[in-house]
């Protein structure tokens, strides 16, 4: 589908969303909030173990059958309707309320990292070289917590909730497909088709009991580049008869940096990264080959489409002057994560009612990228970011730290927010009088 084309479908979408959601969300029944509360905690211990179990067995994107089978397990004990090996190992849970009305989901990402954890605690990695060091064990567990709290209230849920369990999110093996993408190309989003999909990060910058939004743009596309230089070898005392791709190198990393400085408007944020180099063979002989590993991280579209042709007129014009000769891989992967205003505007009183006011923070843009960013491209949906940082801490591990050791006491505060999330979307379009708009979207 063409940009504009797309773009046009999602604002259309959008605009029929609203009109179902035409105002803010309110406050769930009393009751209801009192019953959730109760919930949360009567699960508290167990919900916790489960992380900590998970945590401890972490596997890596594509590789999460022990996750699976363990999410499987719980959704099945608690009486939704399972569906396994979607998009390889992923999971859905569908939770069907006693009463009529869409469909709504949560999204959890299951996938570890190749990180040696550093960490003492007694809950730490049993597997070598594999961590739980970006917190998807924490979105595991939050989501299995609301499916716990949500079944036991299921005869009032207007509608249907559905949990989807998400592999590879930090990107599948080479060679495969995976994650959001792929669980959308079988068919997570439909049987019965979903209308709107809330997913959260933990975020260490925050502290636990707090949540970060954004409205409009709240990650970055992420694309992956690779340079090859291809100069020419020669005795290391004799620069004259070689064509040196290390000093080309250098010189190309040094100048891609001016596309962000003097070929792009300096009000969008764009991060450009070369973070791997590989080339020589021996200190004293002249490489004839270097090869340059990156990654560029954007917010707009436009900008993004520019980035290949740019630093292509870069490699072209360094390597040519030196007499060298080059190929350059730019390979598009997540778009940028979009927080539909509309949307946000729907969603926030009632993620303020639930958390309190002083505990919502609006934050700026990041510019690391979530793969949550193609079910947003789909359907309405909001990711906001879970503060897990424990609060008077100034020393804190951050994401893809082997260090990373998020505060669990962010977890009920999570299940929270994701229960009243859901609940007030199912209640508010209950709350509406059919519209022939209204069965456009069913």
């Amino acid at each position: 589908m063409g940009e504009r084309k797309k773009r046009f479908s999602l604002i259309h979408l959008f605009l029929l969303f609203t009109l179902i959601f035409p105002s803010a969300l309110p406050a769930i029944d009393q009751k209801i909030a009192q019953t959730i509360d109760q919930e949360i905690e009567k699960n508290r211990a167990e919900i916790i173990k489960i992380r900590r179990f998970i945590h401890m067995n972490p596997e890596l994107s594509n590789r999460e059958y022990e996750t699976a089978r363990l999410v499987a397990n719980k959704l099945s004990s608690l009486g939704l309707e399972v569906k396994s090996g979607i998009a390889r190992t992923g999971v859905v849970g569908l939770l069907r309320g006693g009463l009529p009305g869409p469909t709504v989901a949560i999204r959890a990402d299951m996938d570890a990292l190749p990180i040696q954890e550093q960490n003492t605690f007694p809950y730490r990695s049993l597997n070598p070289g594999v961590m739980h060091a970006c917190g998807h064990d924490v979105h595991t567990s939050i989501a299995l917590g609301a499916a716990m709290v949500l079944s036991t209230i299921k005869d009032k849920i207007r509608g249907n909730v559905k949990f989807i369990f998400q592999p590879a999110e930090e990107g599948a093996p080479a060679g495969e497909e995976g994650g959001a993408a792929l669980m959308i190309k079988e068919g997570a989003l439909e049987n019965p088709p979903v209308r709107a999909i809330f997913a959260l990060h933990v975020w260490p910058d925050l502290d636990a009991g707090k949540a970060g939004y954004a409205s409009g743009y709240i990650m970055a596309s992420s694309d992956n580049f690779t340079i090859t230089i291809k100069g020419k070898s020669a005795h290391g005392a004799r620069p004259q008869e070689g064509i040196d791709a290390i000093v080309i190198a250098a010189e190309v990393v040094s100048s891609l940096q001016t596309i962000i400085s003097r070929s792009l408007d300096p009000t969008e944020p764009v991060v450009i990264t070369v973070g791997k180099i590989q080339g020589g063979v021996r200190s004293n002989i002249i490489a004839d080959k270097v090869v340059l590993e990156g990654t560029v991280r954007t917010l707009n579209e436009d900008v993004r489409n520019k980035i290949p042709g740019l630093m292509e007129n870069i490699v072209k014009g360094i390597t040519q002057s030196y007499g060298a000769s080059y190929t350059l891989e730019y390979e598009k992967q997540l778009p940028p994560l979009y927080n539909h205003p509309e949307f946000v505007q729907v969603v926030l009183p009632g993620l303020k009612s639930c958390l309190g006011e002083d505990n919502l923070v609006q934050v700026k843009p990041q510019m690391v990228a979530e793969d949550f960013a193609y079910f947003a491209e789909r359907i309405p949906a909001f990711m906001y970011l879970l503060g897990v940082k424990t609060p008077g801490q100034t020393n804190v591990a951050p994401l893809h730290s082997p260090n990373f050791n998020p505060d669990e006491r962010a977890i009920p505060v999570g299940i929270k927010a994701m229960c009243h999330l859901v609940l007030n979307a199912l209640e508010q379009q209950a709350s509406l009088k059919s519209s022939s708009t209204d069965s456009l979207l069913r």
